[in-house]
């Protein structure tokens, strides 16, 4: 029982907690504004049904008393009926009066005033309406007593030589008044609070317009490319919403303040980058030579006629083809760094599928321990827009991960469809697939896995790197989805026009 008290608790809590609602800083300020308002109104409205009830019992309260000390008239013979009935009543009492004279526990006469009688003479009552009246002391004080149908009634109880005299105003015209007033109030308080919320709104909206516009500049700034490349981040924050004086002006000054730190921080970074690049390209361009003369000595040195020890051939061996992996490692840099300068691709019309066609040919040659699979369209030229050696290198490269990182009798099939103005070339295979921590990573540089992906296994590790550069230099996109078994990965690009 506790933890359901506990929960409805928390319940009501959660719905009246406006700080974590999830609403707009706009909705909760007009909200909360109306709410306040609300409660104010239903505060005057009480205090003013209370006094407003207080003062109407006061009144009724001393026309009570009044009466009770009036004097009895003094007849000098037996009234006739109708005069008598007369005197029962006052100057002033409202219509509904009840007046009771009581005899030794004995009702002996209750008349009702009534405005239909002639000389508003009233009505007789029985004495059984009545009762509950007969239990009034003669105290001085007034009491509500409530007689069923007849309604409720404010009473006293007066002594008049031998009889008692119990006179009751019907409260009925104060319940009326006050119920009247409570409609007044409760619709004068809806119209005034509609009026107000809506009012407020449009306050509450012009007041923020200032974040608004502080929350538009932090929106661009948040869909610019920060994360490479040279950025210019000329973004700001407007003068006119840089007022220190003000709480949203601090914001704006605060975040332009703080765009001038990442401006700064992202140009520091951009030369770095950009030194970081070059020399990679002059490295790697000065490297060519020097490798191809050594690899073209060691070649020279295995063809020659002379016999030389086992040792040294072995030696030469070694030295021609690790040059061989040293010269394409350094071509792969020259062409990342040619990317990365954002030099623009010449863009031409290629065919995809003798490219493809062309390469998994190849790549039966270099991998005949894998069994290789093509599917083209039948009868069918795709034709894309761009580079054909980069594209050609595209789909050497995903052939090559495909078989450096996949043991021997792995089927490696290679698709190529259209869809949607795009050409979509699929490379799958059903390997030990790529470790699920490294995918988000896979196309970064020298991005490497466990030992079934390392370096022994002939990876730079820059493999698809590279294939996500020219991609992208392509206006295209690829794709990776593997699973133990099941590795794919997808290209798409735009198909010439």
């Amino acid at each position: 029982m506790s933890s359901n008290r506990l929960a409805e608790r928390r319940g009501w809590r959660r719905l009246f907690d406006f700080s974590t609602a999830d609403w707009s800083l706009r909705r909760k300020l007009v909200v909360q504004v109306a709410a306040l308002l609300a409660l104010v109104l239903l505060l005057v409205g009480v205090v003013t049904e209370v006094a407003l009830g207080g003062f109407l019992m006061n009144q009724l309260d001393r026309r009570l008393a009044a009466d009770a000390q009036r004097p009895p008239p003094r007849l000098p013979r037996p009234p006739r009926e109708g005069a008598a009935v007369l005197m029962l009543f006052g100057p002033g009492h409202p219509v509904g009066t009840i007046v009771v004279e009581v005899v030794d526990g004995t009702v002996i006469r209750a008349r009702q005033l009534d405005d239909t009688e002639p000389q508003a003479a009233g009505r007789d009552v029985a004495p059984e309406a009545v009762a509950p009246l007969l239990g009034l002391r003669v105290d001085g004080r007034q009491h509500t007593v409530s007689l069923g149908a007849l309604g409720r009634f404010r009473a006293q109880a007066g002594q008049v030589v031998n009889v008692t005299k119990i006179t009751a105003i019907p409260l009925s015209q104060v319940d009326q008044t006050l119920l009247r007033l409570a409609l007044i109030i409760g619709g004068v308080a809806v119209v005034g609070l509609l009026i107000a919320s809506l009012v407020g709104a449009w306050v509450v909206r012009r007041t923020l317009r200032p974040l608004d516009r502080v929350a538009a500049t932090a929106r661009r700034v948040a869909e610019l490319p920060l994360n490479r490349g040279e950025v210019a981040l000329s973004v700001r924050v407007p003068d006119r919403d840089t007022n220190p004086s003000t709480e949203v002006g601090q914001v704006g000054a605060a975040l332009n303040h703080m765009l001038s730190h990442v401006a700064d921080a992202l140009a520091a970074r951009q030369a770095s980058e950009s030194r970081i690049r070059q020399f990679v390209a002059d490295a790697s361009h000065e490297l060519r030579t020097p490798l191809a003369s050594i690899r073209g000595y060691s070649e020279l040195t295995r063809r020659g006629t002379d016999e030389v020890p086992p040792d040294v051939a072995y030696a030469m061996g070694r030295i021609e083809s690790e040059s061989t992996r040293m010269t394409a490692l350094v071509e792969e840099l020259l062409l990342l760094a040619r990317l990365d300068s954002d030099r623009p691709v010449v863009h031409g019309p290629v065919d995809l599928t003798r490219l493809v066609a062309d390469a998994v040919a190849d790549a039966q040659v270099a991998g005949r321990d894998h069994r290789w699979v093509l599917e083209l369209p039948p009868e069918e030229i795709t034709v894309v827009t761009g580079d054909a050696g980069q594209l050609h290198q595209v789909v050497t490269n995903l052939l090559t991960n495909a078989r450096t990182h996949t043991p021997p009798g792995t089927v490696v099939s290679t698709s190529l469809r259209t869809s949607a103005g795009h050409a979509v070339l699929s490379v799958h295979d059903d390997g030990p697939g790529i470790p699920a921590e490294l995918q988000p990573e896979v196309f970064e540089r020298f991005a490497r896995g466990d030992t079934s992906r390392s370096r022994a296994a002939g990876s730079t590790g820059l493999g698809l790197a590279i294939v996500a550069a020219v991609v992208t230099a392509h206006n295209g996109r690829i794709e990776l989805t593997s699973h133990p078994g099941d590795t794919t990965l997808t290209v798409h690009l735009p198909l010439h026009v």
